[in-house]
Parts: structure tokens; sequence; C-alpha cells
């Protein structure tokens, strides 16, 4: 695959952002090269992520958003993060299918991922394909992620604004709080209100709210009603994005959170790279070839684990000494 053309991507072509989220995904030699070089040019875009439990409505939810955020003149990019089919790797629900309405305007990239295995809801390489289409000129990027509960927390720590979608059923509310997405949210949408129970639903969720810590400075989670579907309550979600965007700067918590975000980020390359080496250094030989000790109780994991360790130690001593 030839490498992407960086002017092509700054200049918002299409075919060469995609290109070039196709190559960091599929981990190409010089993909950290093509992430280097837009790097500088990152840092402009807001991102919102949208989660919450499955058939909550978070891919209408996220069109009907992208159409909003298009009339108010923002360009606007959607990675929509799928389940990872066991057979092809890839993404399992393809929700470009389900946006071809907007897909094609002017303005608008959608892109499915798969979280090839990731706990967090978000492909490994969600992030990267972020940064790709911040330095393209997205002014708007939405994370949709895969609703699968508890594991999902980590849309949180990749977005300036999170948003959780909740419906009226019975325990709906009860079993997100259970998940720990009540924590994460700085507002919530409580979609298909036109269902019985949805003011009920939307008095629990307030009700939960007060067991939350706060302040007279804390930001306070707003509770929309949608019903998305038949573009009911989007302008009041893409204004109350922009209220907490508008209170993040003014409060210089959007930088402090992008600080965060950013130590978050490198830490997760440190730990990878060091993962990597300690296991390519002879770590995953040794642990195939003692394994069997571990069951048969002739050494403890914990044994092991020096093992494994002490043997990468002894492989950056030699690397010093070549040098």
């Amino acid at each position: 695959m030839h490498q992407p053309d960086i002017e092509k991507i700054l200049r918002k072509d299409k075919r060469s952002v995609a290109r070039a989220i196709t190559y960091i995904e599929s981990g190409y030699d010089g993909s950290i090269e093509i992430l280097e070089q837009l790097h500088k040019f990152t840092g402009r875009a807001y991102k919102v992520g949208i989660t919450g439990p499955p058939g909550a409505g978070k891919s209408t939810l996220t069109l009907q958003l992208v159409k909003w955020f298009r009339k108010q003149g923002s360009t606007v990019a959607v990675i929509a993060v799928d389940p990872t089919s066991p057979f092809t790797g890839g993404a399992l629900l393809g929700d470009r299918v389900r946006m071809t309405e907007v897909s094609n305007l002017d303005g608008v990239f959608i892109r499915s991922m798969a979280t090839r295995g990731s706990l967090g809801g978000l492909s490994g390489k969600t992030v990267d394909a972020s940064d790709i289409l911040d330095a393209a000129g997205y002014d708007i990027i939405i994370y949709e992620t895969v609703g699968v509960g508890q594991s999902e927390l980590d849309i949180a720590k990749a977005a300036d604004t999170t948003i959780v979608v909740l419906v009226p059923e019975s325990g709906d509310t009860v079993q997100a709080m259970k998940a720990g997405l009540m924590e994460i949210a700085d507002f919530y949408v409580l979609n298909k209100g036109d269902r019985p129970g949805a003011e009920q639903a939307v008095a629990s969720i307030k009700t939960m709210l007060q067991f939350r810590e706060h302040d007279e400075h804390t930001w306070w989670p707003a509770v929309v009603k949608t019903s998305a579907h038949e573009n009911k309550g989007i302008d009041e979600v893409g204004e109350e994005i922009l209220r907490h965007k508008d209170h993040l700067e003014t409060t210089g918590k959007l930088e402090t959170r992008r600080k965060e975000r950013e130590k978050n980020r490198l830490e997760e390359i440190v730990e990878s790279a060091i993962l990597g080496e300690l296991w390519g250094s002879g770590g995953n030989e040794l642990l195939h070839g003692s394994i069997s000790g571990v069951i048969e109780k002739e050494i403890s994991p914990h044994q092991l684990a020096k093992q494994i360790i002490e043997r990468y130690k002894e492989h950056l001593r030699n690397v010093k000494c070549e040098m």
C-alpha cells in the first residue's frame, strides 16, 4: 500500500484521509512517522464521545448530530467503533451502512473501526485515527462506541465531552449506574423519550445524580430527552455540547483534560513499547517453555515472572554493551 500523502490529508481529501487511517490501523511500516508529521497540526478539533447500553439509539443520535453540526457550519468526522468480527477481524456492525444519509455530504467523514479486542470499547488505533481527522481540519470528531457496558468507560479519557445515552425501559438507568456509566457522563440523553416511562426515567437519573460529589463550582450534568428517529430534542443536545465546551474553556478545564489525556496516551505508548520489547527479547520463549512448570507446581507464577523480567534486564545490558 502506498504511503498516504500528507499534503492531501491536510487539504481534507477524503480518499487520502481514509487511506491514512487504514495505513495506521493495519500497522504498516512508516505509520508512526505519519503520525509524527501530523502531530503539529492537531489540537483544534473538539471531541465528543457517545456511549450507552446496546439498543439505546446511539447511531441514530449520532446521525442527527452530524446534520445539526453541519447546519451550524462545522465539519464533522465520526469514528463508529464496532465489535470485531471473529472471522474477518473487521468491524461487525458497519455503521457506515446506517449513515449513508450523511456519509457523502461535503464536510462529513464516517469511519467504522473494529475494537480488535480492546476492553475499553475503543479500538487501540482510534486515538491515532482521530489525530488524522484532527490534522485534516475536521471541527468536530464524534466517537460512537460499542455498547458493552462496564468495559466501555475509557471513552471519557478520549473525549472532551462524554454523552451517555439511555432509554426509558425498566432498569436501564439502574444497570447503567452499576456499570459505572453514570460517573463518566458530562450529560445524559434519554432517547426514545416518546415511550411510556420516559418522565419517570428522567426523574430517576436526576435522583441518582444527587449522590455525586459536587460543590458550587462543579459542572452539573443535564438530562436531555430526545426521540432521535423523529429528530426531536437534537437542538437541545447540540446546544448542551456547546454549553459544556464553553464551560470547559472558560474554567480552564479543557486544557487540563487534554493534558491528562496526552499523559495517559503517552503512558500507554511507553507501556506497549516496553511490553513488545520484553516479550520479543526472549520473554515469550521463556514463558512458553516454562508454563508447564507452573501448571505442575514446580515453579510459581511469581518466580517465572521474575525470570522473564531478569531476562529482559539482561537483554538491556547486552544492548548497552553493544553501544
